[in-house]
């Protein structure tokens, strides 16, 4: 783990970065770990923002509809700088239309956002980009969606760029999660780089949800304060390198549960989930208590194994997992060291929302990140690159 830190000393020069749908922050932090530093970020949600201004307090926020978003706008808060990288990941669901003209795909609304990522490539030309997004990417329209993605970053700019794609497994990197995210990454044409990959370093042994959390403090449902000390002393590289610069724990604090809840998690064995104890312990029917629901979620209450790493940690995780060993959600916290979050990188907002409330919570904050040394990784890989030029 400690080669992770080491990595980036190397850096011959410090390569600037702007990143589009930021949220909290995780690619930024991942970056800055390779020595990039932020210059620009924006987000639409106000969370997000009150968030990534707390822990990158030196660089220009922007919380705006990026559609909407001018060049002047940008220049004004940066000073007209002209970054070296633009690294974000917009969402991409309007290119189930991929086989309609490149016109069409262009004026199909749900595409903006993504159009509004390569409107930024287009001001700024910068020397390489990186696009994160969902494996799932690949598959549709039977690869059409990624291969248009790809014409349309190959033409973008004042050069072009040369282009490519892969799935990238969290895990591999230093990650206590499996999760799996198709990274986009290209390099000015005119560079004449072409784009690599990190090679995978934990493949040996990969960091558990145990190795990961389990120097916290062991607080039961309901329990936890906005601050707190560390019950312990580090007891492997991944810990240290969590706590390396924070004295205290923030974020850790456990949802409420009912009798009849923590009752049911008592009876699922790391593993299973709800359905497996079914009969027992079913749902009830929202706003009709006592009526057993007849809509089972499979992904709900699943209780993770210590000893693996965690599946996917998505925005929904507050309800999806169970603690290896407390009967209880994890907290935003644990999310947060299963995402590689430092335990310095404190989130802002409400700790759960309601569907009816606005702006992201800080477990969808979490959940939505990418792995901060899954994003560190990819950038020592970028900067190792244009250092070579």
């Amino acid at each position: 783990m400690n080669q992770i830190v080491s990595q980036s000393a190397a850096t011959q020069r410090v390569y600037t970065s702007m990143d589009l749908f930021s949220g909290c922050g995780g690619l930024t932090k991942g970056f800055s770990w390779a020595g990039v530093k932020s210059i620009f970020a924006s987000d639409i949600d106000e969370n997000c923002e009150k968030t990534f201004k707390r822990n990158f307090p030196g660089t220009p926020f922007l919380c705006k509809d990026i559609t909407l978003i001018t060049k002047d706008e940008v220049d004004t808060l940066t000073g007209g700088v002209i970054p070296d990288m633009i690294i974000g990941g917009p969402p991409c669901q309007g290119f189930s239309l991929a086989n309609k003209r490149r016109n069409q795909i262009a004026d199909d609304p749900r595409n903006k956002l993504f159009y509004g990522f390569v409107k930024f490539i287009n001001w700024y030309s910068p020397k390489a980009f990186v696009m994160e997004n969902v494996k799932g990417l690949l598959s549709m329209q039977h690869g059409q969606v990624i291969q248009t993605i790809v014409d349309e970053f190959s033409n973008a700019g004042a050069f072009g760029y040369n282009v490519a794609y892969k799935v990238l497994t969290a895990s591999d990197y230093g990650v206590p999660q499996n999760r799996e995210r198709v990274i986009l990454i290209g390099f000015r044409k005119d560079l004449a780089i072409v784009p690599q990959y990190p090679q995978p370093y934990s493949l040996e042994h990969k960091i558990t949800v145990d190795e990961a959390i389990m120097d916290l403090p062991q607080i039961a449902a309901g329990e936890g304060s906005t601050m707190q000390t560390y019950p312990m002393e580090s007891q492997n590289d991944y810990q240290r390198l969590m706590r390396q610069n924070s004295q205290y724990v923030f974020n850790h604090i456990a949802m409420n549960h009912t009798p009849r809840l923590i009752a049911r998690f008592e009876a699922i064995q790391p593993g299973q989930n709800l359905l497996d104890v079914w009969d027992q312990h079913a749902s009830y029917r929202r706003g009709a208590p006592g009526t057993i629901s007849t809509v089972k979620f499979g992904q709900n209450n699943q209780r993770l194994f210590g000893n693996q790493p965690a599946p996917t940690i998505a925005a929904s995780f507050q309800s999806n997992f169970v603690h290896p060993h407390l009967n209880r959600n994890f907290t935003a916290r644990e999310g947060a060291r299963l995402q590689s979050f430092p335990d310095d990188f404190i989130f802002e907002g409400m700790r759960t929302k309601m569907s009816w409330e606005k702006g992201l919570s800080q477990y969808q904050q979490i959940g939505n990140a990418v792995p901060v040394l899954l994003a560190k990784a990819i950038a020592d890989t970028i900067v190792q690159q244009l250092n070579g030029k």
